[in-house]
């Protein structure tokens, strides 16, 4: 193919993004996405998408939906001018504050309206998956609001490192099944829900937390969190008088960024970043970057880019916060980085934690180690751009992060007062 021919093909699959056309009719973001799963998940999955056709945007589910999440949830989300980091940065920083919605973080948009669906399509059982935690405690939160069954199966090393998240998911009333194969952390969480959604395709209904996964999942989260892009450029617009000159999130999966950047992408002189998680260095098995290293292949049903060495094995990945340490991303962000709509860069571990201190600090917040590498990104931005107005979607509070912090951070800071 020609540069020129290249070019075409990025700007037709970009006014086709921008036009509301992807997922197409065999769920693919251009060449992205799609269904590659067991032959008896189909039924399910179609079961799912009439479903997604029939309720999502009907009328009584939209108003059922809207006020659980104004009344439960406290919708809308804050946005938050940062007057020192503005002052520190040398340009105007928002924050869309995604950590006062309740359960402490995004994902309780998504768990709520899948909630809404799965009772809609006859189901008593939910099965998750969890990362931070902060899907499982809103699925489990969610469930309990619903009166449904709720089972998260968390890697065995992330059940370590978000204790906290465990014991709110279990008074919330779920079981939680830690999960001791594979490198005993998200991935290996999907792949144990998958097992157990398969065993009962019908039945139970698997509630997955982020922007990944067959069609039509990837479609299906990113409606439900578009909710926050929607509620930021109003609020932008009412509070700044005018769009950000950016907007920046981080990038694990990909479910909060894609929720924050959808309403923007027609906003042609809005610059969209998403920053994933540059861990320790630029090794397989070093960091999380997907998108910034990775090359495309298949992985919990979808064909997105993936971290996989010569042979197409999947690597083990590494970051300092739990909900970014997966080694893939929603297919959308691959369509959104091949079209280059969206610009992808990595924050470091040590980055990320700067970024947490800098914010306490300056702003009083504490934010999730995940939402650390969108303020990090925002930084560097900002000190690029004086005077320009910069959005961050702070994704979630750093409060189930606490352990983490306690060994890295604070410990640190401890030391240097001796």
């Amino acid at each position: 193919m020609t540069v020129a021919a290249a070019t075409a093909d990025a700007e037709r699959l970009l006014a086709d993004e921008i036009a509301g056309r992807f997922p197409d009719e065999r769920g693919r973001f251009g060449p992205f996405g799609g269904r590659y799963v067991p032959e008896t998940l189909i039924p399910a999955l179609e079961r799912l998408e009439h479903g997604v056709r029939e309720y999502l945007h009907a009328e009584d589910f939209q108003r059922e939906l809207s006020r659980e999440l104004r009344t439960w949830v406290g919708r809308p989300t804050a946005l938050t001018y940062a007057p020192r980091l503005s002052e520190r940065w040398g340009a105007q920083v928002w924050l869309k504050r995604e950590d006062l919605a309740h359960t402490g973080a995004h994902k309780i948009n998504n768990a709520l309206g899948q909630a809404l669906l799965a009772k809609r399509l006859g189901a008593r059982r939910i099965v998750a998956e969890t990362g931070a935690g902060q899907h499982g405690v809103a699925s489990a939160a969610a469930c309990a609001r619903l009166g449904l069954t709720c089972v998260v199966y968390m890697g065995e090393v992330d059940m370590e490192r978000q204790a906290p998240n465990v014991g709110r998911m279990r008074l919330l009333g779920a079981t939680v099944v830690p999960v001791t194969s594979g490198d005993r952390t998200l991935r290996a969480a999907i792949d144990e829900a998958l097992r157990d959604w398969v065993s009962d395709p019908l039945g139970t209904y698997y509630l997955l937390g982020s922007a990944v996964g067959p069609h039509p999942y990837p479609y299906l989260v990113r409606e439900l969190q578009a909710i926050i892009g929607r509620e930021a450029r109003e609020q932008m617009l009412a509070e700044a008088g005018a769009l950000p000159d950016a907007v920046i999130a981080c990038v694990g999966g990909g479910s909060n960024a894609i929720g924050l950047f959808y309403p923007f992408i027609a906003d042609r002189n809005t610059e969209i970043l998403g920053i994933e998680a540059g861990g320790r260095g630029t090794g397989l098995g070093e960091n999380s970057a997907t998108l910034a290293l990775g090359r495309p292949g298949v992985l919990h049903g979808s064909y997105s880019m993936l971290l996989q060495d010569e042979n197409g094995q999947i690597q083990e990945t590494h970051s300092v916060s739990a909900g970014l340490d997966y080694p893939g991303v929603g297919p959308e962000h691959s369509l959104l980085r091949a079209t280059g709509r969206v610009r992808y860069e990595t924050a470091s571990d040590e980055e990320a934690l700067a970024a947490v201190k800098e914010c306490c600090e300056a702003e009083g917040i504490l934010p999730a180690l995940e939402s650390a590498h969108a303020l990090a990104g925002a930084k560097r931005w900002a000190q690029a751009n004086p005077g320009k107005r910069v959005l961050v979607g702070l994704s979630g509070r750093g409060d189930k992060d606490m352990p983490t912090l306690q060994q890295t951070l604070i410990a640190r800071l401890e030391a240097a007062r001796q």
